[in-house]
């Protein structure tokens, strides 16, 4: 049924074209359309809430809502999964919010922990490398906005194309790709001396 989300493989493990080679093939089950977009989900997630346990229960709650929508023809699965997502996360963000303004001040976004993958990668220096450059790409994303974030992630990240994009931000492509404009242009800024 569903994966266990806590068991997602590390990020370096994964290869870049496993995106677009899981969506040039149509999953034949729910099942088996969850427990390919689980490691993707989670890293968007956590990407938005900054939060691990936090990124794991919005995409359980995601996948679990899925559910309900079995019987909708697997080409509705991918936008319709990266919308119900999107609204989970932003309704974590909005109770973490509520909870914390009037309980105790803010914390500090950036604790300086670093991201815990699990280490199984052959060559360490590739391994460090990979975890350098996704933690500087996380970081600079997180200097986005919500809705650039959002943008960049679905389709540079995910290789989602603009209307399914559209659909899953509940925009339209003309916003799709002015966010992902405005997201690049800050990305290069912010990346532009660590290169």
């Amino acid at each position: 049924m569903l994966r266990d989300v806590s068991a997602l493989p590390e990020l370096e493990a994964a290869p870049a074209a496993s995106a677009a080679a899981v969506a040039a093939r149509a999953p034949a089950s729910l099942d088996e359309f969850l427990a390919g977009i689980g490691t993707r989900a989670f890293r968007f997630a956590e990407l938005g809430l900054r939060q691990r346990e936090d990124a794991l229960d919005v995409v359980q709650d995601a996948m679990i809502r899925m559910l309900a929508y079995r019987e909708r023809p697997s080409a509705e699965w991918t936008p319709l999964f990266w919308s119900i997502l999107r609204s989970r996360i932003v309704d974590a963000q909005r109770r973490r919010m509520f909870r914390l303004r009037w309980l105790v001040p803010e914390p500090a976004h950036d604790d300086g922990s670093a991201i815990d993958w699990a280490d199984d990668g052959p060559d360490p220096s590739r391994t460090h490398d990979g975890r350098e450059a996704y933690g500087r790409l996380a970081d600079a994303l997180g200097t986005l906005p919500r809705r650039q974030r959002e943008a960049f992630s679905l389709r540079v990240l995910e290789e989602l194309d603009v209307a399914t994009t559209a659909r899953a931000m509940g925009c339209s492509e003309g916003a799709v790709k002015t966010h992902l404009s405005r997201a690049r242009d800050a990305l290069k800024k912010h990346l532009d001396d660590w290169q």
